[in-house]
């Protein structure tokens, strides 16, 4: 066996979350046949065959899949291994902080993002934040939602806008986006944003791997790991084409929001066409990072980009597919293999 994989196995215990993984190991208990040594033993052994995290086991629904299924399905290791081929760690900074992508692809943005160590120093900029009714502070290396504040003035008064500009909790301030009403109908409490992950090949050509949709339930961002939903959108209309999943294996996925009531299934997207035109205008705007999951925000107005992601979510890209797709991924990783 490759040592690899054993140091894998003892990276993914240490970092996982063990009262996620407890909470799904007994759901998998009392809905299965499946005797407890039983289980450990098949959740090591998956780790170690296929290289993904002991809890990636439950995500992906291992329990109840077939070995040549099994085999299908890209995990923690496979993705690691292969964003490093697609995207070098050299050249990842500008997808990484936050503060360089905005810069360096600002003509794909709607949003305003100020980096609160210049902003601090400009008496204009911040006159102009001030008079912001919304706002978003994050640091730059945020990932999943996590550590993002959003200020609005309703709530709060402007000597707190003044203590988070100047806090050193929070690297960067974003102005508020509205998503397109459309959106709102469909979930109000988050900005939903499509996912779109762009791969370029050795010609340079961008090919698109998956469209999503994230749908956010009753929370302010739209994460999967943050207890949202994810559905897959056709490509070609924009259409949703499956049911809504979440990560979370104790839920059922939907084909309605369970809170607002909107159809799931047959929603459409609203600007698709700009929505593809723009992920593949960024694709090729560095292309030294060939594989990227682009977040983008639809408004009334039109499209922008939210985020670039190097390290892109397989659970986003595969859970609402509800098939692995691992070989998609493995053909480009063999193409720029030197």
């Amino acid at each position: 066996m490759d040592l690899r994989r054993i140091l894998y196995l003892g990276y993914y215990w240490w970092k996982q979350d063990q009262k996620q993984f407890n909470l799904y190991f007994q759901f998998v208990l009392n809905t299965t046949e499946k005797s407890r040594l039983g289980l450990w033993i098949d959740v090591i052994k998956s780790s170690l065959r296929y290289n993904i995290s002991l809890t990636e086991y439950f995500y992906l629904k291992f329990y109840e899949r077939s070995a040549d299924d099994r085999a299908s399905w890209a995990g923690t290791g496979f993705m690691y291994e292969t964003q490093r081929i697609l995207n070098p760690p050299s050249t990842r900074s500008k997808l990484n902080d936050k503060r360089e992508f905005s810069r360096e692809y600002k003509e794909f943005l709607l949003h305003k993002v100020y980096d609160l160590n210049t902003l601090r120093q400009n008496e204009s900029d911040l006159e102009l934040v001030y008079l912001e009714k919304q706002l978003v502070f994050k640091t730059h290396d945020g990932k999943c939602g996590r550590g993002t504040f959003f200020y609005n003035s309703a709530k709060h008064s402007l000597e707190r806008l003044k203590e988070l500009i100047h806090s050193q909790d929070y690297d960067l301030v974003e102005t508020f986006i509205v998503q397109h009403d459309d959106l709102n109908k469909l979930s109000p409490s988050g900005v939903n944003t499509v996912r779109i992950i762009t791969q370029l090949d050795d010609k340079g050509n961008v090919h698109i791997l998956g469209c999503r949709l994230r749908i956010s339930v009753n929370n302010a961002v739209d994460n999967l790991a943050a207890g949202n939903m994810v559905a897959c959108v056709d490509e070609s209309t924009g259409k949703l084409n499956s049911k809504a999943v979440y990560s979370d294996i104790t839920k059922s996925s939907e084909s309605v929001h369970p809170i607002t009531k909107t159809e799931i299934l047959g929603f459409t997207v609203p600007f698709w066409k700009e929505c593809i035109a723009l992920a593949k205008a960024a694709a090729l705007k560095h292309p030294e990072n060939k594989s990227i999951g682009w977040d983008i925000v639809v408004t009334n107005e039109g499209v922008g980009l939210l985020e670039g992601n190097h390290d892109w979510c397989k659970l986003v890209w595969q859970l609402p597919a509800n098939k692995g797709l691992k070989s998609q991924l493995a053909h480009y990783r063999e193409l720029f293999t030197v």
